[in-house]
């Protein structure tokens, strides 16, 4: 047996312990790092042995994956909510994640649900508000339920104004809010008055201009602007500097041209120029129509939304219809701000992981370096992140390519049986909140995707299709 040992190298794959032993015996061990599918899930790993290469599903999820390649995503206008989004009431609120009630709410979440109760004028009082909020008498949403994303809080009101996104090639729509800036902002929980003036001028006065710009400057096609921006160092998620930077030289010269008061497009335009975030919302909704146009394909594996509510982290798959498949949302791993630790954090929230569904986010972060002084790290770090999620994609997206990976794309169509046979789960960037409502966001970093999440996917799916 020792002679065995030493005339080879041994590739051991499990436990440490075999490697071990053939080394003290002067043997040379190679040591594969592996772990059982499904993270050793007996009923899930014969789940996802029966759609490994099943035609039942291999079919469906590259026609669901061409049609999220095929999209394209074009901004035409902005309106109030409850004129856009399909099956939107009048005393409905929508909210980031999949579906959870009052009671059961992050504090953010519900410091935000009161602010757009305030806002509509429901009520007078933060009291107040609470109160009719826990009453049962307004309906409370998911976002995605309504063609709809939204960041950390995610909540969106009838009067809001939002930003439609039409996929030219499927027809189907997308919507988000409008992206406050940074401080003391709905999205965060505020719900103080400086929060609801703010969003009564960006309904009254914001909203017209961006409206009479649009008009002007004729629809603008998303993907393109994305691409450029992966190429200046954005991806698109928690770092949209350029992004926003290029949409603001294209919007400002065509809104000058409109019959709107300077005055007001002056103060629109300063509000746009010193907002490094405000395409945040506009590449929100352009993944969601992309995602959309992919999703209700029977059979597919493909994930088509990934969302968090503070409390649970829920995906969707593009063959198993409009059903969420939820774990606890997971803590954030990151860089906090000055006087602020993992104490003080809300669990992983907002809609924005649409992104890294989409294929950029996180798993663009090779094309963007200096996220990494955001979320922490180094860029080679963020090359692995990247290269790291290849292995759980279809493929890659040629129209988004990374010039630190000689202009690869950037991997996506997230496949759920690839998540579970190799147990490397999507990794996203994010932003993270204070747990009280208010305070606001104290840091920012990585987090994954929870395991259980694709473990309740691919059993459904493979009941499915039996």
């Amino acid at each position: 047996m020792s002679r065995l040992f030493s005339e080879g190298a041994i590739i051991n794959v499990g436990l440490v312990s075999f490697a071990e032993a053939v080394t003290q015996t002067g043997g040379e061990a190679q040591q594969v790092e592996w772990t059982p599918p499904a993270a050793g899930d007996r009923e899930a790993g014969l789940a996802l042995a029966r759609l490994i290469k099943n035609p039942l599903v291999e079919e469906p999820t590259q026609r669901s994956y061409q049609r999220y390649l095929q999209s394209q995503p074009v901004l035409v206008g902005v309106g109030p909510a409850v004129e856009e989004l399909p099956g939107m009431g009048d005393r409905m609120l929508l909210h980031a994640g999949p579906p959870i009630d009052w009671n059961d709410m992050c504090g953010p979440m519900q410091g935000a649900i009161v602010g757009a109760i305030l806002y509509e004028g429901w009520a007078t009082s933060p009291e107040e508000a609470r109160r009719l909020a826990g009453s049962g008498k307004i309906a409370l949403a998911p976002c995605h339920h309504h063609a709809a994303v939204g960041p950390m809080a995610g909540v969106i009101s009838p009067s809001m104004p939002v930003w439609i996104v039409e996929n030219a090639d499927g027809g189907n729509r997308a919507y988000s809010n409008m992206n406050e800036g940074l401080g003391k902002v709905l999205r965060f929980g505020a719900n103080g008055k400086e929060v609801i003036d703010c969003l009564n001028w960006i309904g009254t006065s914001l909203a017209p201009v961006l409206k009479a710009g649009l008009a002007k400057l004729g629809p603008v096609e998303m993907k393109p602007l994305i691409a450029q921006a992966l190429h200046m160092g954005d991806e698109c998620h928690n770092r949209n500097a350029a992004a926003s930077s290029l949409f603001f030289k294209r919007f400002a010269p065509a809104v000058l041209e409109t019959g709107v008061p300077q005055a007001q497009i002056r103060e629109s335009l300063l509000f746009l120029a010193g907002n490094d975030h405000f395409f945040l919302n506009l590449s929100m909704a352009a993944c969601k129509a992309m995602l959309d146009a992919a999703h209700g394909v029977r059979g597919s594996s493909l994930v088509t939304a990934m969302a968090r509510n503070g409390v649970r982290f829920g995906i969707r798959l593009s063959g198993t219809g409009d059903a969420w498949f939820e774990a606890d949302a997971l803590p954030v791993d990151g860089l906090y701000f000055p006087g602020y630790g993992p104490e003080d954090a809300a669990m992983d929230l907002g809609d924005s992981a649409i992104t890294e569904t989409a294929g950029i986010g996180g798993f663009a972060m090779a094309t963007a370096p200096a996220i990494v002084q955001f979320v922490g790290g180094t860029p080679d770090d963020a090359i692995i992140n990247t290269m790291s999620m290849t292995h759980i994609t279809v493929g890659r997206n040629y129209a988004l390519t990374l010039p630190a990976l000689s202009f690869s794309g950037t991997p996506a169509g997230i496949d759920a049986r690839r998540v579970l046979d190799t147990n490397i789960m999507p990794i996203i960037n994010t932003g993270i909140a204070h747990k009280q409502a208010g305070i606001g966001q104290i840091g920012a970093g990585i987090t994954r995707a929870p395991l259980n999440c694709f473990v309740q996917a691919i059993k459904t799916l493979s009941a499915s299709i039996e």
